[in-house]
């Protein structure tokens, strides 16, 4: 391609056709899904393009990964006291232990 040539993805943003920010591109539809678009951008009182892009948000997020489940905190205890506190020693425990 000779130098200074430009293909129509590499047009100057300032034509004032494509916002500095976006990028045009286009998709083939079937025509029965471009008229149920169009109804439901219609009864949703937007435009086929803010429904479009609204749908590509949605599908983005919903594809993000999901945040870890937190932690456990372990500041209250997970089993409750029964009651006596129990007063014993650590070689005490060691030698309630079997060890192989």
């Amino acid at each position: 391609m000779p130098p200074g040539c430009l293909t129509y993805l590499s047009r100057r943003p300032d034509n004032g056709l494509v916002k500095p920010a976006s990028v045009r591109t286009s998709i083939d539809i079937p025509r029965d899904l471009h008229r149920r678009l169009r109804e439901a951008a219609a009864r949703k009182g937007c435009s086929a393009r803010q429904l479009i892009l609204h749908s590509i948000e949605q599908a983005i997020q919903d594809s993000a990964p999901k945040r870890p489940p937190r932690r456990l905190n372990l500041d209250k205890p997970i089993v409750r006291s029964t009651g006596k506190p129990f007063d014993l020693t650590n070689e005490q425990i060691y030698g309630l232990i079997e060890f192989p």
